[in-house]
């Protein structure tokens, strides 16, 4: 059996505790993490606390020095970067500089401006490195068991006709992000951070970009960076319209992605089944009948399965062209951003039509 790949964590908070560590334990004959990194030794040796059950001699790395150990070690292939959203890019840059692969956490960037540099950045490491290192974006609502079903059921609804998608969150002092201090010095607070998840299962259900919108938004919950609340009307590129409503914070949290079409309509709705959370698909037919199914999360692990084995395959075609998985890839992130980024500057010039730029 061949050694498993070993990666490294840049980063030691509440999401890679709580969900890198966890999940990656389940699938450890599968990957090694051999190093985790935080810019403090303390949270380093917290996370790490948290990750050698699964994964016996795991390094604690912290500071300016251990970053450039982990850059310099050439037997980690990929390094997971879940740092500050302002962070997260420059850092990237740099692990892929060193030419290692990037699974980089959501979202892809804070800014048209700063994707397009990136961007930019990128395509030079490459035209000067002797093979590609893979830029990933960590966007598991791409792997959701129930939105990749829901994709596959879109053809059995006919012609599109309406899109809805209503988020009713729960971002109060209750959640463990709520005082996450990066997300509320983010531009575009927690409407960007938390809403490339639903804009990426949007596109992924509708198998279609989004080409302009028109948005109102507004600051209601002081305790929340602004805006709070947003509600845009959108086009599609194959002529169907929809909205998007968005609520980072309500007291009864709901969350659904619905699609019209001319022979029935299908339902994608937030749930739990027998104490697991995940998604409850609802299809109803011409003949008005319904059927249900549900599909308990699974995104996480599917993205580091798929990410794992692409820089796996990536290593053993060295110096050959390599394609990653298309759901993973820095662009798919990119367009994610940039709906949202044209519906809050849509939103500041009182719902002025905004074209949503290209990637």
């Amino acid at each position: 059996m061949a050694k498993a790949p070993q990666i490294a964590i840049l980063g030691a908070g509440i999401f890679v505790k709580t969900q890198y560590i966890p999940r990656l334990a389940e699938i450890s004959e599968l990957v090694f993490v051999k190093a985790i990194w935080s810019r403090s030794e303390e949270s380093a040796r917290g996370a790490v606390e948290v990750a050698q059950k699964s994964f016996p001699g795991v390094e604690c790395k912290w500071g300016d020095k251990g970053l450039d150990e982990i850059l310099e070690d050439d037997s980690i292939l990929g390094v997971a970067v879940a740092l500050a959203g302002q962070a997260q890019v420059d850092v990237s840059l740099r692990v892929l500089r060193a030419g290692k692969h990037v699974l980089q956490e959501k979202p892809a960037a804070a800014s048209i401006i700063e994707l397009e540099n990136a961007l930019a950045h990128y395509n030079s490491i490459l035209t000067h490195a002797p093979s590609k290192p893979i830029w990933a974006v960590a966007e598991n609502y791409r792997f959701e068991p129930a939105l990749v079903e829901g994709k596959k059921l879109i053809s059995e609804i006919g012609d599109m006709m309406s899109v809805q998608l209503v988020i009713e969150g729960s971002m109060n002092s209750s959640n463990p992000y709520f005082s996450s201090s990066w997300r509320r010095n983010f531009s575009g607070g927690f409407i960007l951070d938390m809403g490339v998840h639903f804009i990426a299962g949007l596109r992924m259900l509708v198998g279609c970009d989004v080409v302009s919108v028109s948005a109102t938004t507004s600051h209601v919950d002081k305790t929340l960076p602004p805006p709070d609340n947003i509600s845009s009307l959108f086009q599609l590129d194959n002529g169907c319209s929809g909205v998007f409503v968005m609520v980072v914070s309500s007291r009864s949290p709901k969350i659904f992605w619905r699609v019209v079409g001319s022979k029935g309509t299908i339902q994608i709705e937030r749930g739990n089944h027998d104490g697991r959370h995940g998604y409850v698909i609802l299809v109803y037919g011409a003949d008005g009948q319904s059927k249900s199914s549900f599909y308990p999360f699974s995104g996480v692990t599917d993205e580091f399965k798929s990410f794992i084995h692409d820089i796996s395959q990536a290593s053993l075609k060295k110096g050959s062209p390599y394609e990653a998985e298309p759901r993973l890839s820095y662009v798919e992130g990119a367009r994610d951003v940039a709906i949202l980024e044209a519906m809050l500057e849509s939103g500041s010039r009182q719902g002025a039509p905004v074209h949503v730029k290209k990637f």
